[in-house]
């Protein structure tokens, strides 16, 4: 009876695990490029480290055209949806980007 207890208890303790893996967590944010600044970064089934290049290359894709233009394609494979607040100063807004069940989810102030 004890080793089916320890079985258990291995087999909780991994779920556990495997369910805290799948959270979103905060990651620090890229320095930004342009005039303004990432406000905040957060990932989902994918290192800080991924995120950050997320991060940098739809800001590239976004102002490819112009420092108020918006990304229509794919970046490095995660499509990518932007929500924006502005006034004729500035632009705020907040980005997914998504990969099957990853996630990148960052906010930015930018200058125009």
């Amino acid at each position: 009876m004890p080793r089916f207890l320890l079985l258990f208890a291995v087999a909780a303790a991994l779920s556990l695990v495997a369910a805290g893996a799948a959270q979103a967590r905060t990651c620090s944010a890229p320095k930004y490029p342009g005039s303004g600044y990432f406000t905040s970064l957060s990932v989902k089934n994918v290192s800080c480290k991924t995120g950050r290049k997320v991060t940098l290359a739809h800001y590239r894709c976004r102002t490819a055209h112009s420092r108020a233009g918006r990304c229509h394609k794919s970046v490095l494979g995660y499509s990518c949806s932007e929500r924006r607040q502005s006034i004729s100063t500035e632009i705020d807004g907040r980005v997914t980007c998504k990969r099957g069940s990853r996630r990148v989810t960052y906010t930015y102030q930018q200058n125009i």
